[in-house]
Parts: structure tokens; sequence; C-alpha cells
């Protein structure tokens, strides 16, 4: 079973939580038992799981992220959009989620976030449940 999430990002770099969204989807197929797959096609964004509690978190992250990996530097790529590709190979397209009882195993304040690198964009992420 595939659902899609559609997103509007609204700032260049930017941390969305989708985790409702995600377990929205797993109660409304009425999937009880197997794995979650989420992805994103995009070449420049990702798919992280990390606290949700405290937004300051992510924050962090992206701000380390592009300390790390600066928007303006003498990249070769034209674009002008080598950071967020770079940014999106580092934290990755997809993640994999058990499902037991009709739920996510995820820890106690973890949250799942699409990370954009490249906005603002529309966005569209994949979710793919395959019972066990």
């Amino acid at each position: 079973m595939n659902q899609i999430i559609n997103l509007r990002t609204n700032k260049m770099v930017e941390a969305i939580d989708i985790t409702k969204k995600v377990k929205e989807i797993i109660s409304k197929s009425n999937f009880s038992s197997g794995l979650c797959v989420i992805y994103s096609p995009h070449t420049t964004s990702g798919i992280m799981i990390n606290e949700s509690y405290d937004p300051s978190v992510v924050e962090d992250i992206n701000t380390f992220l592009s300390e790390l990996v600066p928007h303006n530097r003498n990249y070769k790529h034209l674009e002008g959009n080598s950071d967020a590709h770079i940014k999106c190979s580092m934290i990755g397209p997809s993640k994999t989620i058990i499902i037991e009882n009709e739920k996510l195993v995820l820890g106690e304040w973890q949250g799942i976030f699409f990370m954009e690198f490249d906005g603002p964009r529309s966005r569209n992420v994949y979710v793919k449940l395959i019972k066990g």
C-alpha cells in the first residue's frame, strides 16, 4: 500500500514533523504488523528520525549541517544548490520503521521529520506499508 504526503515548505532549510501524518496513514489502513518505509524522491531533501519533544534539537541539527556544508561555497554544480544535495546525502532519502500492534515502534521522544534543504518547494513523501 502506497500513500503520499503532500508538503509545502516555507524556508530554504526547514524540518517538518510528519509523525502525525504517518501515524494517520497506518491507523486508516488497519495495518497491524510489518514495516513502514518513508521515502522522499527529491535529491535536495531527506527523512530523519530524531527528538520531536524539544524543537531546538532539530534547529541545532540544521544549524550544524549549514555550518558543516555552507550554502555559499565554490561548488561546481551550476544550479547553486550543491549544499542541499550534500545534506540530503548525509541525512538520507528514507527511513524504515517497524510497526507492531498498529503502532510505529518509535522511542518516547522520537519523531519523523521531512528535512528540506532547498526550499521553499512543493514536495511529496511516499509511505509504503509492508506486511511482515
